[in-house]
């Protein structure tokens, strides 16, 4: 990130009503304008776990986030460059029920509309852009999506440092702050099915997660690091259940063993190779690389790719 520059987040939110496409767009009180849902970044927060938050605080409406839709940059009147990161998310009529939103002195009103209305209702260029970025979603047919997270476990004692077996060396101070810091952005992304390695160093990397989200943790062997020294790692099975499954998942495993993770995932979804798939798996310590695919056609390949790395 830029140190003079603001960082913002926020979404194109969706939802489907007798068959068609309304997108949410917000009347703020203060500016008098019309536009997205989005919000300054709090300290220590990753852009995924603001965009989700501004959402809410916004509407009242919790959502997941599906498929990021582009980023937009303009001048502030102070003269800093404002960058705010956008995510498409669907607003499920569950969430959009359960919203205790009231017109408030930062919001007016809110209001579905189509997409054409919505090119017509907001104020501002950089924000239509963003709604075009969205609409080419529709247009491929791959705007509803799940995602598989693939996340490095975070940093972990050195092998130096360490007598005893490698498989239960544990995390380091500043592993277990990452720990925490990527459980925002993981929900986020409406994380739900949590797979590790056996290792201590990636169970303990995705503790946090599992008491947040009040899931037990999958120990499978089949993605650990020892298995992958023998030879006898097995990311396939592994991808290959989840794929079929159309859930959001965390995969969290080792350096030496993501590689294999992603060309599986690659290959499960009949998405051609490239070198994306090595800036995707040449993960840091506590960083994650979310594959979003189409729920109606897991098939039809990965749908976007995107890495966040945590600020601690």
């Amino acid at each position: 990130m830029t140190a003079t520059a603001v960082y913002a987040a926020g979404g194109v939110v969706w939802r489907i009503v007798d068959d068609k496409l309304h997108v949410l767009l917000i009347h703020r009180t203060k500016y008098r304008d019309v536009t997205l849902p989005k919000g300054k970044v709090d300290p220590g927060e990753m852009l995924a776990e603001t965009a989700a938050r501004e959402i809410f605080e916004e509407t009242g409406i919790r959502v997941a986030l599906g498929v990021p839709v582009g980023v937009s940059r303009y001048r502030l009147p102070s003269k800093r460059t404002k960058i705010v990161h956008y995510w498409a998310a669907e607003a499920t009529e569950a969430a959009i029920r359960a919203s205790a939103f009231v017109p408030n002195k930062e919001i007016a009103a809110l209001e579905w509309v189509s997409v054409k209305k919505a090119r017509s209702r907001l104020s501002y260029p950089v924000d239509i852009e963003i709604l075009d970025n969205f609409h080419r979603l529709v247009d491929e047919g791959v705007l509803r999506t799940f995602p598989i997270i693939a996340l490095r476990h975070a940093k972990a004692l050195g092998r130096e440092d360490w007598d005893g077996a490698d498989a239960a060396r544990p995390l380091a101070p500043r592993g277990k702050k990452q720990a925490n810091a990527i459980v925002g952005p993981l929900l986020a992304f409406g994380a739900r099915k949590i797979v590790s390695s056996p290792a201590v160093r990636c169970v303990k990397t995705v503790v946090p997660l599992s008491a947040a989200l009040g899931r037990k943790i999958d120990r499978s062997p089949l993605i650990s690091q020892d298995a992958w020294e023998e030879g006898a790692s097995d990311a396939r099975t592994i991808i290959g259940q989840r794929v079929r499954a159309r859930k959001a998942a965390v995969l969290c495993s080792h350096g030496p063993v993501l590689p294999e993770i992603l060309s599986e995932l690659a290959l499960a979804t009949g998405t051609l190779r490239g070198s994306y798939l090595g800036s995707a798996s040449a993960l840091e310590p506590g960083a994650f690389s979310v594959a979003h695919l189409s729920v109606d056609n897991p098939g039809s390949g990965i749908v976007a790719i995107e890495t966040h790395v945590p600020k601690v």
